[in-house]
């Protein structure tokens, strides 16, 4: 069962728990794992709070990188979420992926920390071009959620709820969380902690915003997205390069929650 109240939390994962979408790289970035770290400091006002995350990774990467350093820190709170910038490849082995989450599933629950991870959105639905992968997504989701019922992680269900491949909640590159999306996460994570004065808003949707889009609008949309973000992205697989390339983690040691990290800000 989960707690009220933890001292230690750290974020593993890739782009996601960075907070890409929610800041930029000027003025620092956010996500929804440092908004989650202000709604935990809520109840426990002494939280160490680390994100490991780094944009890019795969789920090997991540298992290679972040969870020997996350173990030494004994959080009693983790979140491990990637495999995303797996699936977007080529070729994918599924098992292989989440033989990588379930090991840090494992590695943290048996430290007796309490972990959570959650669930991706069918992509075919945040941008078209994308439908090719969205059988592997939703694969990827059910494996997931197997793992992490042998190992007693919380799973946020967010991709079981309409309001999430709501265009507003991702932002221009689709690939990643907008600010409000971002919280939206949180929202979610939050809720499945039991995380007193949490509930399900975070699944109810977004006012109507205007009339639908037509049909020559939104293959425009595809045309400039598809210049803009799809193929630089090509680029670099191609290169054998990654958007992560010489990056570091954000907020490497634990930290207290009201005190930023580098150029990143704060939690709260």
């Amino acid at each position: 069962m989960p707690n009220s109240a933890y001292l230690r939390y750290v974020a593993l994962g890739d782009s996601h728990s960075e907070g890409l979408g929610d800041g930029d790289d000027t003025h620092g970035l956010r996500g929804w794992a440092d908004r989650l770290a202000a709604e935990v400091a809520r109840t426990s006002p002494g939280l160490l709070y680390a994100n490991l995350a780094v944009r890019g990774r795969k789920a090997g990467q991540v298992r290679a990188e972040q969870l020997a350093p996350a173990l030494a820190m004994r959080p009693d709170l983790a979140t491990v979420v990637a495999g995303v910038n797996d699936v977007l490849r080529p070729s994918c082995g599924l098992d292989e992926v989440v033989g990588h989450l379930e090991a840090m599933f494992a590695a943290l629950t048996a430290q007796g920390a309490t972990v959570a991870t959650l669930m991706f959105p069918d992509v075919g639905r945040i941008t078209p071009l994308a439908r090719p992968i969205g059988n592997r997504v939703l694969a990827l989701n059910e494996r997931i959620r197997a793992a992490a019922g042998r190992h007693g992680v919380l799973v946020a269900e967010t991709a079981a709820h309409a309001v999430a491949t709501d265009p507003r909640l991702w932002s221009t590159d689709r690939l990643h969380a907008s600010p409000l999306g971002h919280a939206r996460i949180a929202a979610a994570v939050a809720h499945t902690l039991g995380l007193p004065g949490t509930d399900d808003h975070w699944t109810l949707p977004l006012p109507v915003d205007g009339p639908r889009a037509s049909a020559r609008r939104v293959a425009a949309a595809e045309l400039r997205w598809a210049g803009t973000f799809l193929g630089p992205w090509l680029v670099r697989r191609l290169r054998g390069r990654s958007s992560g390339d010489g990056r570091q983690a954000k907020r490497p040691t634990l930290l207290p929650v009201s005190s930023p990290a580098g150029d990143a800000p704060s939690a709260v």
